[in-house]
């Protein structure tokens, strides 16, 4: 059974090919062809959603926020995405600062993310969801 671990100047390096879903927009171009890996598209909705006037933080999961807290950025952490062909689908976890009218905040949102994912992938967004999991209670 051969390994597909090589030893470089004292650093083991993996030689298997990392695995991560990745998304055909163009193929069969006269240059080549555009995928587009699922985190981009989170990193995307993560953006959009910051630009929201009363979005305090996109939550993770208590796994995501520790590596964050530990200095290990991931700015995917927080936001589900599914990529079919036809369309794609956000789920998202939001803190939003206090004061803000909920459903008029996750519908900027909503709006916001759908309108980034779409311009700058080409792909269709069927629906962004948003749970609020917070409430950032800011003392002056």
């Amino acid at each position: 059974m051969a390994s597909n671990v090589r030893n470089l100047g004292g650093i083991a390096v993996n030689k298997e090919p990392e695995i991560r879903n990745t998304y055909k927009i163009h193929e069969n171009g006269k240059v080549g062809e555009v995928q587009i890996a699922d985190e981009v598209v989170a990193v995307i909705a993560r953006l959009a959603a910051s630009e929201v006037k009363g979005v305090a933080a996109v939550s993770g999961n208590p796994t995501s926020e520790l590596t964050g807290k530990l200095g290990m950025k991931n700015l995917s952490k927080g936001i589900k995405v599914l990529v079919n062909p036809d369309y794609v689908s956000v789920d998202m976890a939001l803190t939003l600062d206090y004061g803000y009218g909920i459903p008029e905040t996750a519908k900027q949102v909503q709006e916001k993310v759908k309108l980034a994912i779409e311009n700058m992938t080409g792909l269709q967004v069927c629906e962004v969801n948003i749970r609020i999991a917070g409430v950032n209670i800011v003392k002056d």
